[in-house]
C-alpha cells in the first residue's frame, strides 16, 4: 500500500517495501497496484498512442517530436488526465518516479549516442560562412531577446514567478542545439543538401557557445550560498571531469578495442563503454551538474564511425531512438498542464519567442548578404536554426527542478516547442524543394549527344562485386580519339556511427578514414585508375565518395551528375545474385534511393542488375573478348535512349549488338510504329557497314508470345538492355499485375525476377525527364540523307551504303 500526503507544494509518496501480494486477477487483485505492471501499461499506452499520432501527422509534414509530445499531452492533465479516474488509475503519483527514471535513463543514452555521432575533427574545419553564421546567431539572440525580457520585466505587469523566469526563458532562445537541429533535418530529409550541411555546421559551432553558457548557468544555480569559491569549485570540477574523460576514459576505451582482437569491438568492450557512461553520469551528479553532462563529454570523446561508433549504434540506436527517446518526450507532455497558463503570461512569453524567432532569421541573413548567399536560402536556414527539441526540454526540466520556473512557465515552454516545430516543418517543405536545383531545361541524354562529342557517364558503386560488369559497360561505351568518355564514379558508403553526412572528392583526399568505413574504396579506386590507364588520352576518370544514409543519398547523386554534366547515370540494383542462383537483398533502402533518383535526375538513368557471378562475362578491358548485347525494343522514348546507347556500343570492335524489335500484330499503320520505324531507319543507315549491328523484328500478338521469344533468345547474350517505360499496349496485359520493382518498369521487372532464369545482366534505361515530363522529339516522316533528324548529328551522307542486316519474322502472314 502507499500513503500520499501534501507537504507545501510537493507530494510525498510513501510505499510499503514489503507489500509483495498477488496482483493478478485470479487472486482478485489489481495489477496496477504493482509498480512493474503499472510501468508496462504506461509505456505500452504511450508508445501506441505516439505511434498512431506520428502516422497521422507525418503526411501533414510534421516531425516525430510533435506527435510524441502530443501523445504525452493526451494522457496529461491538459486532456484525459484531467479526469480524476484516468489520472489516478493509469498515471498515479506513486508511479511517476519509476516512469521518470526510465525516461531519464533513455535520455542519458540518447545524448551519448548523438554525441558519438558528432565529428569533432570536422567541426574544427568548419568553413568561414558557417562560423560567421553561428557567431551571428548566438550573439544576436543573446542580446536582443534578453534585453527585451529585461524591459518587459521592468515595464509590463506580470506575476512574480514569471518575472523571475523571464530572463532565463529569453536566454534559452540563444541555444541552437546541434542535436535538435540534426533530428529536424533528418525528419525533413534535407540532411544531404548543401543547405543542410551549412545549417549543421553553423549549429555545431553555435552549440559550443550555447553549451558553455548552459554549464555556467547551471553552476550559478547550484551555487545557493553565493560564494565565489563555491562557484569556482563547481566550474573547476567540470574541467576536471572533462580532463578525466579525455585522458583516462578515452584511452581506456581505445586500449580495450585495440587489444580485443583485430581492432574489432566485442561484447566486453561495449559493456565497458556502457559502464563508463553510467559512471560519467554519476560523477556529473556528484560534482553538482546534471547527469547528462558526463555522457555528453564522453560521447564527444569516443571516436565516431567504425569500429567503435558503428558498434555502439548497432547496439543502442534502435532501443534508444525508437523506444526510450519517445518515452522521454511523452513524459514531458504528460507533465504539461496548459490550464495553468494565464493570458497575461501567454502574450509576454509569446512576444519574447516571436522576437527571438525573427532575430535568428535576420542573424542568418546578415552574414549571408556579405557572402552572396541567396536570401531565400538564408531564410530557410534561419527557420531550421529555430528548431527546438529534446535538449531544450531537458533544460526546462532542469530549471523546474531548480525552482527557476514554475509549472506555468514549463507548460508555456513545452507548448512553444510543439508550436514552433509544428510551424517550421510544413513551411520549410513548402518553401524549399531540394530537387529544384537538379531541374534543367538542357537535354542531357545519349540520344542528344553528337557522335564526336564527349560521352559523360556517371556510375554509382556500392561494392566491388559489381566492378567487372561496370568496367565492361564503360569499356563497351567506346572511348576513341573522336569521341572521348568522361567517367564520374561515386562510391556509396552507408552512414554509420556519425551524424553528419560527408561528400569527399577522392582526387584531393582518399583518407584512411574512408578506407576504414568502406574496405572496397581502395579496390574501386584502383580498378577505375586501371581503366583510365588502358584508355589513356581517351578517358578521364573522376571519383567521389558519399558517406550518407541511402534514404537521402539521392541528393549527392543528383548533385554530382548535374555538376559533371553526365548524359547517363548508372545505379546499382538493390538485389544481389549468389553463386548458387539464390537472390538476396543487399540493402532495401537502395531501392528507395533509386526511385528518388529516377524522379529527380538531371540526365538519363540506368539501373544495372548484375548477374555476372552466375556467368562471369568476358573482360572487354583486359582480354578483349567478344561481348554480346541485346536490346529489346518495344517503343517509346526510353527504348530510343536504350537504342542510342547500344548503337554507340556497336562501334567497339569487340561488341556485338542485336536489336530485337517487337511488333504488335494488327498495328502496322499506327503513328507510334511509324515514328519508331523512322528512328530505327536512322540508326540502320548509320550502321550500314557495321556487321556487328543487326536488327531482328518479331511479330507478336500478346505478352505471352513476347515473353516466350525473350526466353528463347536471352541466354545468347552477356548484357540485356531495355527501356523502363513504354506506351500502353496489350503486350503488357498480365505482366503489370506481377510487377514488384516499379523502378525497373514492367519488362525490366520481368527480366530481373528470380523466376526468370537467365545468366545475362540487365540494364534498364530511363531517358531524362525535364520537370517530370518526357523529352519530345521531332523525327522526320521520311528519312532523307540531307534532312536527318538532329538526334544523329554526324550521319555520313556522302557515301552510298547497303542497308544494315534486318531479319523480319512474321508468323502471321496469310498463305
Amino acid at each position: 500500500m502507499a500513503a500520499v500526503s501534501e507537504i507545501g507544494n510537493k507530494t510525498l509518496v510513501c510505499q510499503n517495501p514489503h507489500s509483495f501480494g498477488h496482483f493478478d486477477v485470479w487472486h482478485r487483485g489489481n495489477p496496477l497496484e504493482s509498480p512493474t505492471c503499472l510501468l508496462f501499461l504506461q509505456v505500452s499506452m504511450m508508445t501506441i498512442v505516439t505511434q498512431i499520432m506520428d502516422a497521422c501527422l507525418k503526411p501533414l509534414g510534421q516531425s516525430s517530436l510533435v506527435s510524441q509530445i502530443l501523445g504525452g499531452v493526451l494522457f496529461g492533465p491538459s486532456m484525459l488526465g484531467n479526469k480524476n479516474i484516468l489520472g489516478q488509475t493509469l498515471f498515479p503519483v506513486k508511479g511517476a518516479v519509476v516512469l521518470e527514471t526510465v525516461a531519464s535513463f533513455g535520455l542519458m543514452f540518447f545524448f551519448f549516442i548523438w554525441c558519438v555521432k558528432m565529428d569533432v575533427a570536422t567541426l574544427m574545419k568548419t568553413e568561414k560562412l558557417a562560423i560567421t553564421v553561428g557567431i551571428s546567431v548566438f550573439a544576436f539572440t543573446l542580446v536582443i531577446p534578453t534585453g527585451l525580457a529585461i524591459l518587459l520585466r521592468k515595464y509590463a505587469t506580470m506575476d512574480s514567478s514569471l518575472a523571475q523566469a523571464l530572463p532565463f526563458m529569453a536566454l534559452s532562445q540563444t541555444l541552437t542545439v546541434f542535436i535538435s537541429i540534426a533530428v529536424l533535418l533528418k525528419d525533413l530529409k534535407v540532411l544531404n543538401t548543401d543547405m543542410g550541411r551549412l545549417t549543421m555546421s553553423a549549429a555545431m559551432f553555435a552549440d559550443i557557445a550555447g553549451f558553455t553558457l548552459t554549464v555556467i548557468i547551471f553552476a550559478v544555480l547550484q551555487n545557493q550560498s553565493g560564494s565565489f569559491l563555491t562557484l569556482a569549485g563547481l566550474l573547476l570540477s567540470v574541467v576536471a571531469l572533462f580532463l578525466a574523460v579525455i585522458f583516462v576514459m578515452r584511452p581506456a576505451i581505445l586500449w580495450t578495442v585495440k587489444y580485443s582482437g583485430g581492432g574489432s569491438v566485442n561484447e566486453s568492450c561495449v559493456v565497458c563503454i556502457f559502464l563508463l557512461v553510467l559512471l560519467s553520469a554519476f560523477i556529473s551528479e556528484l560534482i553538482g551538474q546534471h547527469f547528462i553532462m558526463g555522457p555528453i563529454i564522453l560521447g564527444l570523446a569516443v571516436p565516431e564511425g567504425p569500429p567503435i561508433g558503428t558498434a555502439l549504434l548497432s547496439k543502442l540506436e534502435t532501443i534508444c531512438m525508437g523506444f526510450l527517446y519517445p518515452i522521454y518526450l511523452a513524459v514531458n507532455g504528460l507533465q504539461t498542464d496548459i490550464f495553468k497558463i494565464d493570458l497575461q503570461s501567454l502574450w509576454i512569453v509569446g512576444l519574447i519567442l516571436m522576437v527571438a524567432f525573427v532575430v535568428k532569421i535576420g542573424a542568418v541573413m546578415l552574414p549571408g548578404y556579405f557572402y552572396n548567399l541567396p536570401m531565400k536560402q538564408c531564410c530557410v536556414i534561419g527557420l531550421l536554426l529555430n528548431g527546438r527539441g529534446i535538449a531544450e526540454l531537458t533544460m526546462y526540466n532542469m530549471w523546474i527542478g531548480s525552482k527557476l520556473i514554475s509549472e506555468q512557465e514549463f507548460a508555456l515552454m513545452v507548448a512553444s516547442i510543439v508550436v514552433v516545430n509544428a510551424i517550421l516543418a510544413p513551411i520549410v517543405k513548402y518553401t524549399y524543394d531540394p530537387s529544384e536545383q537538379y531541374q534543367t531545361g538542357r537535354r542531357c541524354t545519349i540520344q542528344h549527344t553528337g557522335r564526336d562529342m564527349e560521352l559523360r557517364v556517371m556510375v554509382c558503386i556500392h561494392n566491388n562485386e559489381n566492378l567487372p560488369t561496370i568496367l565492361n559497360l564503360l569499356e563497351a561505351s567506346y572511348a576513341s580519339r573522336e569521341s572521348k568518355i568522361g567517367v564520374t564514379a561515386l562510391v556509396l558508403v552507408e552512414l554509420q556511427g556519425r551524424a553528419r553526412p560527408i561528400l569527399v572528392d577522392n582526387q584531393n583526399q582518399l583518407h584512411d578514414e574512408l578506407r576504414s568505413m568502406s574496405c572496397n574504396a581502395s579496390h574501386i579506386e584502383n580498378a577505375l585508375r586501371q581503366y583510365g590507364q588502358q584508355n589513356e588520352g581517351y578517358v578521364s576518370v573522376q571519383s567521389f565518395t558519399s558517406i550518407s544514409t541511402f534514404e537521402t543519398m539521392y541528393d549527392d547523386i543528383c548533385r554530382i551528375s548535374l555538376e559533371s554534366g553526365s548524359n547517363i547515370l548508372i545505379l546499382p540494383f538493390h538485389k544481389r545474385w549468389e553463386i548458387d542462383g539464390t537472390v538476396e537483398i543487399s540493402h532495401r533502402t537502395i531501392q528507395t534511393m533509386n526511385i528518388n533518383v529516377l524522379q529527380r535526375a538531371p540526365c538519363s538513368v540506368g539501373i544495372l542488375v548484375d548477374r555476372s557471378i552466375l556467368n562471369p562475362s568476358p573482360s572487354l578491358l583486359m582480354a578483349r573478348a567478344a561481348f554480346y548485347v541485346v536490346v529489346f525494343f518495344i517503343g517509346g522514348q526510353d527504348d530510343m535512349e536504350t537504342l542510342a546507347y547500344a548503337t554507340r556500343m556497336a562501334r567497339h570492335e569487340c561488341v556485338y549488338v542485336t536489336v530485337v524489335r517487337f511488333l504488335l500484330f494488327g498495328e502496322e499503320n499506327s503513328k507510334d510504329r511509324k515514328r519508331d520505324s523512322d528512328l530505327i531507319d536512322e540508326y540502320r543507315y548509320y550502321n550500314a557497314r557495321n556487321r556487328r549491328f543487326e536488327i531482328l523484328e518479331e511479330l507478336v500478338k500478346d505478352g505471352i508470345e513476347m515473353s516466350t521469344c525473350i526466353r528463347r533468345l536471352i541466354d545468347y547474350f552477356d548484357l540485356v538492355m531495355v527501356g523502363r517505360e513504354h506506351p500502353e499496349s496489350v503486350i503488357f496485359q498480365g505482366h503489370d499485375e506481377w510487377s514488384e520493382c516499379q523502378e525497373l518498369g514492367i519488362i525490366g521487372d520481368m527480366l530481373a525476377s528470380p523466376d526468370f532464369v537467365t545468366k545475362a545482366s540487365l540494364l534498364v534505361v530511363q531517358q531524362q525527364r525535364i520537370r517530370g515530363r518526357l523529352v519530345t522529339h521531332n523525327v522526320n516522316a521520311t528519312p532523307v540523307p540531307n534532312q536527318r533528324d538532329q538526334l544523329l548529328h554526324d550521319v555520313p551522307i556522302h557515301e552510298t551504303f547497303s542497308p544494315s542486316c534486318t531479319i523480319s519474322v512474321d508468323k502471321y502472314d496469310k498463305m
